[in-house]
């Protein structure tokens, strides 16, 4: 199976990065004012050292999940479908029949643009989402997959899905 360019650790790491400051600052926020006002009378003396604690711990789980999720990201392009294998706590496998793809995007974020990277999005007939992204590859990588899955789910036209 083909892995994913080793760039897309830092997207995800900075995005890791920035989501758990911003939970941390909520949290570290609302126990500076719940200390600072009257609202909750006796305010644990800890609630502010442990609102700190907290957020400190979330930023690092979320990092290490962040550097983890390289490790466990997969895709192959088979001879009948597209084949992902993803998760760090929960692995997760999914198969994408070629009959069932609508079309194939690629699409390529700020920081994505930044690292050099880009995201190929297929979309798939389905009611649950019903679309699968494959990040972290290069531009010149992404236009190739786009390009060959468009061709396999021309190609597979009239096939019964399942």
């Amino acid at each position: 199976m083909e892995r994913l360019n080793p760039r897309v650790r830092a997207v995800w790491l900075i995005v890791a990065l920035f989501r758990a400051s911003l939970a941390g600052g909520f949290l570290v926020g609302g126990a500076l004012l719940l200390s600072v006002t009257d609202f909750w009378a006796n305010t644990p003396d800890l609630l502010v050292p442990g609102a700190i604690a907290l957020a400190v711990a979330v930023g690092i789980v979320r990092l290490v999940v962040a550097w983890l999720r390289y490790s466990v990201w997969r895709f192959e392009v088979e001879g009948d479908g597209l084949f992902i294998e993803r998760g760090v706590f929960t692995r997760i496998k999914t198969v994408v029949p070629y009959v069932r793809v609508q079309h194939v995007d690629s699409r390529r974020s700020p920081l994505e643009r930044t690292t050099g990277l880009s995201t190929v999005v297929v979309y798939t007939a389905g009611s649950r989402s019903a679309d699968v992204a494959i990040p972290g590859l290069t531009p010149a990588r992404a236009e190739k997959l786009r390009e060959e899955l468009r061709r396999l789910a021309i190609e597979s036209e009239g096939e019964d899905a399942v």
